[in-house]
């Protein structure tokens, strides 16, 4: 005992040497704190007369006004925001975090701020232009599927005139946004509408059609490297490539969520093409994802953040696979769903990796 009282005076000592509580106790008694205390009185007392001369009747009025007219205009807006599915972020979870990827390991961990800016916001515009698209080429066919019956154009609540005019809208607000970039950017940028465009109608044509969506998701990938560097490298395109493997997985998964629905559609999808198979395609092509980025690291020279949250992201694959495992349709939509955090996760990785080097 005597040792450890001794032990904690020396650390007391120190600890107080360190602090320098006398000179702080000394600064402390000579602050006026009778001016302060008066200056605070006095900006209480002009607030406090401030508050007194606002309307507060009209404004209370304004306010109730408001209130009763929210839910009419909300249920007009309702629509439209259902037609983006802003109230499903998921697409733009899954559309924005391979964006990022690129984005971080370009810049090394700082991209431009105005860069950034756009892509984020580019995204949205995106996505939301894609759903439209996408349910103003389903618009026949989403009826039939139980999911999809009440999207708004299936159900009639807005006209396909309205959709398209919503859609070029939100096109030309992307188009604004990459014209402040460079030009190879804006090259890849119309490359990408045309593909975002195409992919709806190929779930008729082509047995693959969710390899042409994961090309759409995965092309923020060289647009981003583009935007950072003014080319797009080696490394660029195989990150590239573990994007364009990743959408394969999950919307193989999404589509196995709807297969009975789509083969009564005449709708095409990877679930359907393999069939029984469809788990040992999910979990091979999840594998070269993880492959992909495992190289895609190393190219990078990225290091132990960067690798833990690819354990982590590999973890949740497992867990998809147990998830799809008896194809239950709500299974294989959570699989879907869990994604989000599986992109977030590797992207944690590389900003981490990049902000403790």
């Amino acid at each position: 005992m005597p040792r450890f009282d001794a032990l904690l005076s020396s650390w007391w000592t120190w600890l107080a040497e360190r602090l320098r509580w006398t000179a702080i106790r000394d600064r402390l008694d000579r602050l006026p704190w009778a001016q302060t205390r008066a200056g605070i009185a006095r900006i209480w007392s002009r607030l406090d007369a401030w508050l007194r001369g606002l309307p507060w009747a009209a404004m209370r009025e304004s306010l109730n006004r408001l209130a009763s007219e929210l839910p009419v205009y909300a249920g007009r807006l309702s629509p439209y925001v259902r037609l983006m599915r802003w109230h499903q972020p998921i697409g733009i979870w899954l559309l924005l975090w391979p964006t990022l990827w690129g984005l971080w390991i370009a810049s090394e961990g700082q991209p431009d701020e105005w860069v950034l800016f756009v892509f984020v916001l580019g995204t949205i515009m995106l996505r939301s232009a894609g759903c439209i698209i996408n349910d103003f080429a389903d618009r026949k066919i989403d009826p039939l599927v139980g999911r999809t019956a009440d999207r708004p154009l299936a159900t009639g609540e807005v006209t396909a005139g309205a959709a398209l005019t919503l859609f070029g809208a939100l096109m030309l607000i992307g188009l604004g946004l990459v014209l402040t970039l460079n030009a190879l950017t804006l090259q890849l940028a119309v490359i990408g509408a045309v593909i975002a465009v195409v992919y709806p109608f190929t779930k008729r044509f082509i047995a693959t059609p969710q390899f042409v969506l994961g090309i759409a998701f995965a092309w923020g990938v060289p647009m981003a490297f583009a935007a950072q560097l003014g080319t797009v490298p080696r490394l660029g395109w195989l990150l590239f490539l573990a994007a364009v493997i990743w959408g394969i997985v999950y919307d193989t998964q999404y589509a196995m969520a709807d297969r009975e629905d789509d083969l009564k559609a005449g709708v095409r999808s990877t679930a359907i093409l393999f069939g029984e198979l469809d788990r040992a395609l999910v979990g091979g092509l999840q594998v070269l994802f993880f492959l992909a980025l495992l190289f895609a690291g190393v190219g990078a020279d990225l290091g132990i953040w960067y690798y833990g949250g690819i354990g982590l992201a590999a973890a949740l694959a497992l867990y998809q696979q147990y998830l799809i495992g008896e194809r239950q349709a709500e299974h294989c939509l959570r699989a879907f769903m869990s994604n989000a955090w599986l992109g977030g996760w590797v992207f944690a990785g590389i900003m981490l990796d990049y902000l403790f080097r």
